[in-house]
């Protein structure tokens, strides 16, 4: 496909972020795109790949232009992961991911993520997007377990 190709460049000659994400900014198959109500609000764009911390199909978000990317998710025992890309992520297909268990206390988990992704340099413009991705992920593990109950409305 076009994006295998797109992500093959880097491999071949280097392409730069920014040229992968103009390659795909506009078209790729994680986009969804939902209508706004009104004229004014437009259409708001989404993006459903690996390593997109809020779901936003931007440059700075991108999981498939970047290549440092960050992704907190859920897994099916209930508790949460971290994933970072490594040097080999371009080759490596699944194999170019670091997971980092994320299954200690919430303060313990959220140094973790810090020293992780921040604190050396890695991304720390996702800081504050990491950390709320992480308690919304959390916040839910926390119900599937039945630790906290879900509060009627």
């Amino acid at each position: 496909s076009f994006v295998c190709w797109v992500i093959g460049l880097r491999e071949i000659g280097g392409a730069a972020d920014s040229l992968v994400w103009e390659l795909v900014k506009n078209n790729n198959s994680f986009m969804r795109k939902k209508n706004g109500h009104t004229k004014r609000s437009g259409s708001i764009r989404f993006s459903t790949e690996r390593g997109n911390l809020m779901s936003r199909s931007t440059y700075k978000y991108s999981g498939l232009a970047s290549s440092k990317t960050v992704g907190i998710y859920a897994t099916d025992d209930n508790r949460a992961v971290m994933t970072i890309k490594t040097k080999k992520a371009v080759t490596g297909g699944k194999g170019g991911q670091a997971e980092i268990a994320l299954n200690k206390s919430f303060r313990r988990t959220e140094k973790t993520i810090m020293s992780q992704a921040t604190d050396n340099y890695y991304r720390p413009d996702l800081k504050a997007a990491a950390l709320a991705k992480y308690s919304a992920v959390y916040r839910s593990n926390r119900r599937a377990k039945g630790v906290k109950k879900v509060v009627p409305v």
